[in-house]
């Protein structure tokens, strides 16, 4: 062989070892697939971030849910001490109604006249535990009726009296703090 053809033989090598076909990464098949778990990826992720939104909604709700739970104790929690004496007090009503009553009746000797005073001193102390508790009369004689506080058990008509007003009291009304625990019997002006 001559130089000539021995150079083009070294040629020849030195092209076939750098034009040796690498296997391809990205063929039309590895392409399809890639697309295809891509796709499958995005699905999944899109499916995933729905389910948390949906869990964090629900949580949220809980959460709220719960919280709106601890206002509702709290506040019947300071309903009940608020209102704790309520059936005590309910209950000593009649006994306040029967030392007015008892009251009312005049002394005709020295010892009926002791006997009242110290009846009076035991009406006072009542009195004032109870309006320790939070109980008060409600007004009646000379208001305007409302039917909040007031039962109208009788009418007449007085044309010297404004429409409405309570001309008589048959029965003490009294409220515990703000809830009315007996309205007031009386008469209203037409």
């Amino acid at each position: 062989m001559t130089e000539r053809q021995e150079e083009l033989l070294k040629e020849e090598v030195v092209n076939e070892e750098t034009t040796v076909e690498e296997p391809s990464i990205f063929t039309e098949e590895n392409s399809e697939e890639q697309t295809e778990e891509v796709n499958s990826t995005d699905d999944e992720l899109q499916r995933l971030r729905a389910e948390v939104d949906e869990k964090e909604n629900k949580y949220l709700r809980l959460h709220a849910d719960f919280e709106n739970y601890k206002r509702r104790a709290l506040l019947d929690q300071q309903a009940l001490m608020t209102y704790r004496a309520q059936s005590l007090v309910s209950d000593l009503l009649p006994v306040l109604d029967n030392f007015e009553r008892a009251l009312q009746v005049e002394a005709t000797d020295e010892q009926t006249a002791s006997f009242k005073q110290g009846m009076e001193m035991v009406y006072r102390l009542l009195v004032e535990a109870v309006k320790k508790e939070g109980v008060e009369e409600i007004p009646a004689l000379g208001e305007q009726f409302d039917p909040n506080v007031h039962q109208a058990v009788m009418q007449e008509c007085d044309a010297s009296k404004p429409s409405n007003e309570v001309l008589q009291e048959f029965q003490k009304g009294y409220k515990l703090k703000d809830r009315v625990i007996r309205p007031s019997m009386v008469k209203v002006n037409e």
